[in-house]
C-alpha cells in the first residue's frame, strides 16, 4: 500500500508484514516511522498507525474539535504525540472548533489558555474570537483589542458578539455612547434569532430609545422573543409539560398587555420557563469576578445583577437601576426583564433611602 507520502507498507495477510530492521533504520525512513522491537520475539515491524495519511488524521481531528465536550478532550489528543500535536493545531482543526471545546474555565486561566484561544482566534473560529475578545474587554481590560475581536465575530454573523456590542453601544463603555449603533447591532442580532437581542429591541421601541417609538412593534418583537424563549426551553426538554395558562389567552381578561391576568407568552417577561445556561463568554465573567480566588473589582463599580451575565461596569454609574428599590443595576432591558421574571418580581420593594435620595434614573 502507498501512502500520501510516498512510502510503501505492506499489505495485513499478504505474509510480508516483516520488515528488515536495517531498512527501516535506514536514512530514508522518516523518524516517526522507525521499526519496533516486539518484546520477546526479536521481530521488526513498521508501526502501520504512523504510515496513516495526514489528510485522513485531519479530518478525523477536524470531527473530534467540532464535537469535543470540553477543552480536555482536546488537550488529552495534544499531549498524544508530536504528530497530533501538529496536525491538531493547525488551522483547518481549529477553526472548527465547537462552542465547549474553546469553553475555557476563569480558574484554569493561564498565558497558555491565553494563547490557545488567540491561536482558535487566529484561524477564524467565531466562538474563540467572541469568548476571547469579552475576556479581553471586561477581565483584562485590553479594551480595543477585546472589541476588535468581537466585531471580527460579528462580522461573520455570530449572534452573541452583535448583542454584546450592541450592549456596549448603549452603555457606552470604554467610550461614549451611541444609541442608533446599538438598535442597529441589536437588529442584526435579533435577525439572526437571538432571544436576547429580541427584547431588547422590543423594550428599545416601546421606551422610544435609540430608535423612533412604536409600541406595536416592540411588543410584536417581545412576543417573539417570548415565543422564541419557551421553543428553545422545549428543544432542550422535548417531554416537557407545558401548561395551558402559557398559551391560553383567558376570554374574560382584559388586560391587553399580559401583565395582569393574562396569557404570559403574550406578556412582556413570557413563561415562567427555567433561566437558559450562560453562555461559556458569560460564566467565565461570573466566575472571574465572583468565583473563588477571583479578581477584586473596583467597589464604585459593579456587576450586572442578572445571575447569567456577568458584565462589570467600565465606569460610574454606567448601569441603570431598579427605579423601585435602587439596589440591583443592569447592563441591559433585556437582563433587566429576565432578571424580574426570574427572582427580583419576589425581593423588589420600595427604599425609603431611595426615596428619600429621588435617584430613579431609569424606569424598570
Amino acid at each position: 500500500m502507498r501512502t500520501n507520502r510516498g512510502i510503501c507498507c505492506s499489505s495485513p495477510g499478504v505474509g510480508n508484514d516483516r520488515v528488515n530492521r536495517k531498512a527501516v533504520d535506514s536514512p530514508e525512513m522518516p523518524c516517526w516511522k522507525r521499526a519496533r522491537n516486539l518484546q520477546g520475539t526479536g521481530e521488526w515491524r513498521c508501526d502501520f498507525f504512523d504510515s496513516l495519511p495526514d489528510d485522513l488524521v485531519l479530518c478525523i481531528l477536524c470531527k473530534l474539535s467540532s464535537t469535543a465536550y470540553c477543552p480536555a478532550d482536546f488537550v488529552s489528543v495534544l499531549i498524544t504525540c508530536k504528530r497530533f500535536n501538529g496536525l491538531a493545531l493547525s488551522s483547518l482543526v481549529l477553526s472548527k472548533a465547537c462552542r465547549r471545546m474553546v469553553a475555557v474555565k476563569a480558574k484554569n486561566w493561564s498565558a497558555s489558555t491565553h494563547r490557545f484561544l488567540k491561536l482558535c482566534a487566529d484561524a477564524g473560529n467565531l466562538e474563540a474570537c467572541f469568548i476571547l475578545g469579552m475576556i479581553r474587554f471586561y477581565c483584562l481590560h485590553i479594551r480595543g483589542s477585546g472589541a476588535s475581536l468581537m466585531a471580527k465575530a460579528a462580522i461573520g454573523c455570530h449572534a452573541p458578539a452583535l448583542y454584546s456590542l450592541a450592549v456596549i453601544q448603549f452603555n457606552g463603555s470604554g467610550g461614549s455612547k451611541d444609541l442608533r449603533a446599538g438598535v442597529a447591532l441589536c437588529i442584526r442580532a435579533a435577525f439572526l434569532g437571538h432571544v436576547d437581542a429580541l427584547r431588547e429591541l422590543g423594550h428599545c421601541l416601546q421606551d422610544g430609545y435609540g430608535v423612533k417609538r412604536n409600541i406595536a412593534e416592540g411588543r410584536r418583537f417581545l412576543i417573539q422573543a417570548n415565543a422564541r424563549e419557551l421553543a428553545h426551553v422545549l428543544v432542550a426538554c422535548p417531554y416537557a409539560v407545558v401548561p395551558s395558562s402559557w398559551i391560553d389567552w383567558p376570554s374574560n381578561s382584559c388586560d391587553g398587555d399580559g401583565t395582569g391576568g393574562g396569557c404570559p407568552l403574550l406578556s412582556d417577561f413570557g413563561c415562567n420557563v427555567p433561566a437558559p445556561a450562560p453562555h461559556p463568554a458569560n460564566q467565565f465573567l461570573l466566575d472571574w469576578f465572583t468565583g473563588p480566588g477571583g479578581a477584586d473589582l473596583d467597589p464604585d463599580f459593579r456587576l450586572c445583577s442578572h445571575p447569567g451575565c456577568g458584565r462589570p461596569e467600565t465606569r460610574r454609574h454606567e448601569f441603570r437601576r431598579c427605579s423601585v428599590c435602587g439596589t440591583v443595576k443592569y447592563c441591559s432591558r433585556a437582563c433587566q426583564a429576565l432578571d424580574w421574571k426570574l427572582r427580583h418580581k419576589a425581593k423588589c420593594s420600595p427604599s425609603a433611602r431611595w426615596a428619600v435620595d429621588g435617584g430613579a434614573m431609569e424606569e424598570r
